[in-house]
This record gives structure tokens, sequence and C-alpha cells, in this order.
């Protein structure tokens, strides 16, 4: 078993010895999700610990979008809940790098890759070389964003 799943099963059973409703049921949902990605295709695979941290950063990605749609619909108590939930998940996430650490990894891969004179055409060789040193630490829409700026 993967240490991250390992950390996650101990947690919920010390969340649930102290009665602390919402990490207890956060803490399920992302292990149920996690079952679900193991179990998803035509085999059943014990997913890695990488495998998890994507797990997990599409489930921190959904409470963040789920609370933004709740604070526009004025229902803030949702929006609560949902936020408390992702703040729950970002424990069990690696570091998030900031928007200056992101310029700079995409300045490093547009150099590497030589996509700086191909205009939007070298987004895919960038994103390529960025995506596996990002996983987990950066929103992809954000990396995204950020190359397409600089490549102009």
């Amino acid at each position: 078993m993967s240490e991250l799943k390992d950390r996650l099963r101990q947690d919920l059973t010390a969340s649930m010895k102290a009665r602390d409703t919402q990490r207890s049921s956060t803490l399920r949902m992302v292990l149920s999700a996690i079952t679900n990605a193991e179990v998803a295709g035509k085999e059943a695979r014990e997913l890695s610990d990488d495998d998890i941290v994507g797990v997990l950063s599409t489930e921190a990605k959904r409470r963040r979008e789920a609370a933004t749609a709740f604070t526009d619909a004025g229902r803030s108590e949702l929006a609560d809940k949902e936020t408390a939930e992702a703040a729950v998940i970002a424990d069990y996430l690696p570091e998030q790098l900031d928007a200056a650490t992101v310029a700079e990894l995409v300045t490093a891969a547009i150099q590497q890759t030589g996509a700086a004179g191909e205009g939007p055409r070298g987004i895919g060789k960038v994103m390529g070389v960025l995506t596996p040193q990002v996983r987990g630490r950066a929103d992809g829409g954000a990396v995204a964003a950020e190359v397409r700026r600089q490549l102009g």
C-alpha cells in the first residue's frame, strides 16, 4: 500500500476517534475517490503516491470550483463547507508553487524546448515538459495560461 493512502486511512481513524465529523467525511470521500480510481479501467490496480496526489488535486479543484459557484449563488453556508473540505485535502497535497516560481519554470521549459519562436504552436511542447514538474503542485490551467502569455 502506498504511504499516502496509509496516512489517509490512519488520519481517518484518528478523526473518527476525535469525533471530527468534517475531517472524517472529507477523508472518507477522498478514500472513496482513490478506490474508484483504482478500479477504473479494464483491471484494478494499486495507485502510486503520484497517482493519489493527482486524485487529491482533482478533488481539491472540485471543492474550489463548487465553493466559487455557491458563493456566486449566494449560498455562503455551502461555500464554507466546500472551502473547509478543500482545506482538509490541501493538508495532503505537496506545497503549492507560487506564480513567480511557475513563471520561472515556464521560462526554463521554453528555453529547453526551443519553442520561443513558434508562438502558440509551441504550447504543446512546453506543456509536455512542464506537466511532470508541476503535477499536484500547481493548477494546470494557471500553468497553461502562463505558457500562453510567455509564448505570446
